[in-house]
């Protein structure tokens, strides 16, 4: 868990058992227990309806969380403006190439994380996940095929914009691999 101070961590806690509540039935519904109970106290950088059309997010509560009363609005007051992320449907099609079919909820999960890569955090910190543990077991579990090419550990956020760079044949590091080239640190290592 971050270094939040305690009446947020309470806050947010607080928040996660009453969604949790009844009970959790699959990981994604852990991961958006954790991403809501975080929204819902001002953390991270998700949108209104957690960047869902707002009928996803409707259906989003009735399928998981049919016992909470979600908000809609970001209490964070959080707009993106996706007018400045070029690359919004090449992230959505990066992330349906490598979606794990038996999941149920891809295409929230696809429009979440697209969300948190307009913040200007860690990923996981943009989406309210607790620690990049969690966002790591969610990539995993969602986008098996992409997060098993991520063997090196790099940030998810860099890692993300990596693949799409190379689906366009654009290479823009200049070092021979990783290890020797100076910004390593910025791109690979710990989050927390």
């Amino acid at each position: 868990m971050s270094a939040l101070p305690k009446f947020q961590q309470d806050s947010r806690s607080a928040v996660y058992e009453r969604l949790s509540a009844p009970g959790i039935r699959s990981p994604n519904q852990e991961w958006l227990a954790c991403m809501l109970a975080s929204w819902q106290v001002g953390e991270g950088v998700l949108p209104d309806f957690l960047g869902l059309e707002p009928a996803q997010f409707s259906q989003l509560q009735a399928d998981l969380f049919p016992h909470a009363n979600l908000p809609t609005v970001a209490v964070s007051g959080s707009q993106l403006d996706y007018s400045r992320m070029l690359e919004k449907e090449d992230l959505v099609r990066l992330l349906q190439n490598h979606a794990n079919a038996d999941v149920l909820e891809t295409d929230w999960m696809i429009a979440i994380i697209v969300a948190g890569c307009l913040g200007s955090d860690h990923l996981w910190q943009d989406l309210g996940l607790w620690s990049r543990a969690q966002l790591s077991a969610m990539l995993n579990h969602n986008f098996p095929a992409l997060a098993v090419k991520n063997d090196k550990d790099m940030k998810w956020k860099k890692f993300i914009y990596k693949q799409l760079c190379e689906a366009e044949g654009i290479y823009v590091c200049r070092a021979p691999s990783c290890e020797v080239c100076i910004d390593y640190p910025k791109c690979f290592g710990a989050e927390e």
